[in-house]
């Protein structure tokens, strides 16, 4: 205000944007300039892109009922949990192929996770340079692999958000890398459940391996079961953790999660072989939940 010089600086700033050439003499928009703009769905904020639950479409879904461990007698059965799942997730995979709004996300730990079975229903996508002793690579993978949780988590909601359906596997130790990214999340999905014109998406979908009762190897390292706490902070209408026991409960709360919407579901499962016996399921008929 005491500084004249100041004043035509300012001025001199804002007319190099030519505005003469955008408003009329009255400060209005021209009309040619206003009709640039998008109108009707192409709107950022009605783009029924940026609503995913608008184009939502349910998953074609195998029944889960068919690869259950077959236990002729109680006890004498031994499975790895997350194998049984992953041949469940193999055929998902398969009938959805088609649809293309499938995907398995994690860092590089799917075979050592035991879902290798979905490796024969796609590949990992590879975008760059292959070597001869490169397998499961190609241009079009269903599998996304790279050693980066928070990108795992990114590419995941970023999926979600656009109508479609995903899985995020992880080591129960690491997965508190994305710590903030699922408060951030989970805070959304709060928020959005009182807009009435913002559809529900699907679910996001967490399974934790190596979990801190079952871990027979890197033991110092791959002990941490504290994802858990922080999920537990957040509302029951947004959060739900899973702790399935064994290969038949697991089949059952993965289908279950598969077909949810607008929730972080948190799976924590063991994938080395365990002693399985026969299971008693509710009079509901519905999984163990843990909140």
């Amino acid at each position: 205000m005491t500084r004249p010089e100041h004043i035509e600086l300012l001025s001199s700033w804002m007319r190099s944007y030519k505005p003469e050439e955008l408003f009329g003499e009255k400060g209005k928009l021209h009309q040619e300039i206003a009709e640039l703009a998008p109108q009707g769905n192409r709107c950022m904020g009605s783009n029924p892109h940026a609503n995913g639950g608008l184009l939502l479409k349910d998953l074609k879904m195998p029944d889960f009922r068919q690869y259950a461990v077959d236990i002729a007698k109680p006890g004498t059965t031994f499975a790895e949990a997350t194998r049984i799942m992953g041949y469940f997730v193999r055929d998902l995979m398969k009938v959805n192929l088609d649809s293309r709004n499938f995907r398995l996300m994690g860092p590089d730990e799917t075979v050592s996770n035991r879902l290798d079975p979905v490796l024969e229903a796609s590949d990992r996508i590879w975008v760059i340079e292959r070597r001869p002793e490169d397998e499961y690579l190609s241009t079009d993978g269903r599998v996304m692999e790279i050693l980066s949780e928070n990108s795992c988590q990114g590419w995941l909601e970023g999926y979600l958000l656009t109508r479609r359906h995903g899985l995020f596997s992880c080591y129960e130790a690491f997965i508190h890398i994305v710590d903030s990214m699922f408060n951030q999340d989970a805070k959304w999905l709060d928020m959005t459940r009182g807009i009435p014109w913002r559809r529900p998406i699907a679910y996001l979908n967490y399974l934790l391996t190596s979990h801190v009762w079952r871990q027979d190897q890197n033991g110092f390292t791959h002990q941490d079961p504290g994802f858990i706490d922080v999920v537990l902070n957040k509302k029951a209408s947004v959060v739900r953790v899973y702790l399935p026991p064994d290969a038949k409960t697991l089949l059952s709360v993965t289908d279950h999660c598969l077909r949810s919407r607008h929730y972080i579901n948190v799976i924590i499962s063991g994938k080395q072989p365990l002693n399985h016996f026969s299971i008693v399921r509710r009079r509901t008929g519905n999984p163990v939940l843990a909140r």
